[in-house]
């Protein structure tokens, strides 16, 4: 572990020191270091945050486990190759212990990384102590107050548990102990139809468990395109052991064995009805980390504990409009609220050292993908259709809308793994992509290339003449983009005529 440096002769013991070693403060202090800042990075917890600790990295690895076991569990789909296997087993055990290891070797990885760019890792709890000025109590219960001359908060977020649920870490817990798989329920309640009570859903059904799905809004999987949506509910939801229903909310969880649920309607709050499951997991999203920042020692008001930032990553004193920045303070990632993507708060924080650089530079969240890596996949970049139809409305163009099928792939047909759909949205007078969902094998894979036309804001037309190897599942973009060409053409010369 790096030592924290005496305090030196100058104003500022630090550069930069960053609150948070999750994926966002990570990739800042190491862009900060390289560039020649002397800079520090305080964590009270496991270095690497949310998403190698808790998030993305155990439960890709609890997917990629269950997802084989799925794959050799299905006798039809492995007929239509000639292939015959024996029954699956499984040991929980060990499928737990892969995703532990590799948690441990990111971490690590992660830490050595810091370590050799020259930054300095400091344990504890850190918090602003005034402009600044960084406190960082030890777990000893020392505390240390450092100057720098710049302050990056990347404290990140947790699950986020409504009122009326209790929590045992045991029978009713969040994604936090999900991960480490300590048992397999044999009837468990996912509350939350989004990207992680869908992933959850994969792993458990893949290794025998039951699942009911409850979600509170009026339909299944609501932050997803409509039209992937009821696609995807029918190979993921409909046609897994999993019960789904939606404009229920589970008014009290109470652990215990069994766990007791009472379900109300979301409209009316009249009781529904009352379950006794094994174990109940809450994905109902999560919250910022903010509250011990002492935010309001430089003057900021956080909205429902976000903090307010612009597109450089300053601070900014509130989230109401022209608002003041707030000198030598930045922040990243999930306690911003913008996009809560480890992806994103990479991102944001190079962005954010870069303008400390004085590189002025802006994110740009439409180009920025998203991914649910159930089996298949979906993803997504850039404007969801209703964006995309009020963007047209208000600037006056018409807006196009073309589907390429995975029935019509070649790979995908070879994979015997056809179902799927893309959907690619565009501007029909200049041929600008807006945005694109995928459900389908490797969704997640094929949505970069769509993220870098929208970054870049290319049209169709010029993308259209780009060559995909064959066969391959990209052919499905290069399908969508000639469909989309063929649409701005045929506009412009209706136009003309």
């Amino acid at each position: 572990m790096t030592a924290a440096p005496a305090p030196t002769n100058g104003p500022f013991d630090f550069d930069l020191i960053v609150i948070g070693a999750g994926y966002g403060g990570f990739d800042a202090a190491k862009h900060a270091a390289e560039h020649g800042l002397k800079v520090a990075i305080v964590e009270s917890r496991d270095m690497g945050g949310t998403c190698v600790n808790r998030g993305c990295v155990p439960s890709k690895a609890l997917l990629a486990a269950s997802g084989r076991v799925r794959e050799l569990a299905d006798a039809e789909h492995l007929r239509g190759f000639g292939i015959h296997a024996a029954p699956v087993r499984f040991e929980r055990q060990a499928i737990a212990d892969h995703a532990a290891q590799l948690v441990a070797t990111i971490r690590t990885n992660l830490t050595k990384t810091l370590e050799r760019a020259g930054a300095t890792i400091l344990r504890g709890k850190g918090r602003l102590e005034g402009a600044q000025r960084v406190a960082v109590r030890e777990a000893s219960g020392v505390e240390r107050v450092y100057a720098a001359r710049e302050v990056i908060l990347a404290t990140g977020s947790d699950p986020f548990v409504p009122p009326g649920i209790e929590t045992d870490g045991r029978t009713v817990f969040t994604s936090d102990e999900a991960i480490n798989l300590e048992w397999l329920p044999r009837w468990i309640t996912i509350i939350g139809s989004g990207y992680i009570g869908l992933e959850f859903a994969d792993v458990y059904t893949a290794l025998g468990c039951e699942v009911t799905m409850i979600e509170a809004l009026d339909r299944v999987m609501p932050t997803f395109d409509p039209d992937i949506a009821k696609l995807a509910a029918r190979r993921l939801i409909e046609g897994r052991d999993v019960e789904a229903r939606s404009g229920v909310l589970a008014k009290t969880i109470t652990p215990g064995c069994p766990v007791i649920i009472e379900l109300v309607d979301m409209a009316t709050r009249e009781p529904v009805e009352t379950l006794e499951v094994d174990a109940v997991l809450v994905a109902t999203g999560r919250v910022p980390v903010s509250q011990e920042l002492n935010l309001a020692s430089v003057g900021v008001a956080t909205q429902r504990g976000f903090i307010p930032v612009d597109d450089t990553m300053r601070v900014l004193a509130s989230a109401e409009p022209g608002a003041a920045v707030v000198p030598h303070l930045w922040a990243v990632g999930d306690v911003t609220g913008k996009m809560m993507l480890a992806h994103t708060a990479a991102a944001q924080g190079t962005v954010a050292v870069d303008n400390i650089l004085g590189h002025a530079r802006r994110i740009d969240y439409r180009s920025i993908p998203a991914a649910t890596f159930t089996h298949p996949e979906i993803s997504s970049v850039g404007l969801s259709e209703a964006e995309a139809r009020e963007l047209a409305s208000s600037e006056g163009f018409e807006l196009g809308s073309v589907r390429s099928y995975f029935k019509a792939n070649t790979k995908a047909l070879a994979e015997l793994e056809s179902d799927g759909l893309m959907k690619l949205l565009f501007r029909k007078d200049t041929g600008e992509v807006l945005g694109a969902h995928i459900y389908g094998l490797h969704a997640a894979d094929l949505i970069q290339e769509i993220a870098n036309g929208v970054a870049r804001r290319q049209s169709v037309l010029q993308l259209a003449s780009e060559v995909h190897t064959h066969p391959t599942l990209s052919e499905l973009v290069e399908v969508a983009y000639k469909q989309a060409a063929a649409a701005v053409a045929s506009a412009h010369t209706t136009v003309a005529a």
